[in-house]
């Protein structure tokens, strides 16, 4: 008999990046909730045994199928509410509606009353507007019965991810259950112990991938390269090494052939004008606009062109990629990366398969929760509810169920 999973439901889920890091560290994701019909593309691909919903948040719960969907036994909600409003590369405007979006976020939480949720964005939501958003979002979730609620702000690149990607994740547990220590202690120590001892390079997570790329649609002979670095046997569909195993790798199907031969997909990219290629050719790695010759470029805005350093992370990977890759010039060609770089640089892994048009790709990537900080995140969890008890001094529900979310975090 089968140890079962504790359940999660995702919120803005977007192509699946944040449910991937989860069910990683063991949880069973049993309903998506999405409305962007590209992402949702690429989420049902990769993700086809999961209930995906593409609706908006605020619709959800309202009907009763949405509820029986869920079920009754939620362990956690998660989720990243749209981040453009908080953004430093947006307008930080403090009126834009989307800054509200947590409310709803709220709303699913309160009604599902799941034993805890995670809740992930951009670092300038804790400042922003002198931690008006902080403050807000700490003291409503308190409100509706999550009194012990925290947040901590994280570095991608500390857990493994080849990118320095910094995000807040605000959680907290439902007031009927006790820790039994200090929230903001506990997590701190479970994340210490997901801390890797070296950043991973660009060159490591993307040095094994072809040259030459192909149009969008087509795929890639699957690369053999001789010495394989350790992130790259975490990515390739031949490999086995950390959290994805070849079993969840192959689960996915999609990036094999009729007769199982894995094939490379999305390694294509934007066309680039010659002007543009000499350009980008004088720029040397980790080189930015303000280094070039004054006849090519004026110093104006340095990070308009930028070449990645192949020996450090790499820069954040955004979703405005989609309008401009000229801030992720590959860190030894003269051509930008590639929709699969962009996906390594966030860890996605090979057999991750994206959707629709490469231009909804590079949005959908950069949107992402990278999977390897979802997973620290899924970890965070699991080692919350595996201590939490009830008021009483009980497990927080039955003696099986306790069981089983501490085997799923083995």
């Amino acid at each position: 008999m089968g140890v079962s999973k504790p359940v999660a439901v995702s919120l803005f889920s977007g192509c699946g990046g944040f449910c991937e890091g989860m069910e990683l560290a063991g949880f069973e994701v049993r309903v998506a909730v999405e409305n962007d019909r590209y992402a949702c593309e690429t989420y049902r691909a990769n993700f086809p045994d999961t209930a995906l919903l593409e609706i908006d948040i605020h619709d959800f719960l309202k009907v009763e199928e949405h509820r029986e969907a869920c079920g009754g036994d939620v362990s956690i909600v998660f989720g990243g509410p749209p981040c453009q409003g908080f953004s430093q590369i947006g307008p930080r405007d403090i009126g834009d509606e989307r800054n509200d979006l947590y409310l709803e976020y709220a709303r699913v939480v309160s009604t599902l009353r799941p034993r805890m949720f995670i809740m992930e964005n951009v670092p300038n939501m804790i400042l922003m507007n002198k931690g008006h958003f902080k403050r807000a979002i700490i003291e409503h979730f308190r409100g509706i019965g999550y009194s012990n609620t925290a947040f901590v702000k994280v570095s991608a690149a500390d857990f493994g991810v080849p990118q320095t990607r910094e995000r807040v994740f605000f959680f907290g547990t439902r007031d009927d259950l006790h820790l039994g220590g200090d929230l903001e202690e506990v997590a701190g120590a479970i994340l210490n112990t997901q801390k890797v001892k070296r950043h991973v390079s660009v060159w490591e997570a993307i040095g094994d991938l072809p040259d030459a790329v192909v149009h969008s649609g087509e795929v890639s002979v699957y690369p053999m390269p001789d010495k394989p670095s350790e992130f790259q046997k975490k990515m390739r569909l031949k490999d086995r090494s950390g959290p994805f195993s070849l079993r969840k790798k192959r689960a996915k199907k999609i990036a094999f052939s009729a007769d199982g031969t894995p094939e490379l997909h999305n390694h294509h990219t934007k066309e680039i004008q010659a002007k543009r290629a000499h350009l980008i050719s004088l720029l040397r790695p980790g080189q930015k606009a303000n280094s070039l010759p004054k006849e090519i470029w004026n110093g104006a805005r340095p990070e308009k062109w930028r070449r990645l350093h192949p020996d450090i992370p790499s820069h954040t990977i955004l979703a405005q990629m989609h309008r401009d890759l000229s801030e992720w010039v590959h860190p030894k060609l003269d051509r930008w990366i590639t929709v699969r770089e962009a996906a390594r640089l966030q860890s996605f892994h090979d057999g991750f398969v994206f959707r629709s048009s490469e231009w909804q790709m590079l949005k959908q990537i950069g949107n992402a929760v990278p999977p390897l900080l979802g997973r620290v995140a899924g970890v965070l969890a699991i080692g919350i509810l595996g201590r939490m008890t009830s008021a009483e001094g009980d497990a927080p529900s039955s003696v099986d169920e306790k069981r089983d979310i501490l085997v799923a975090a083995e």
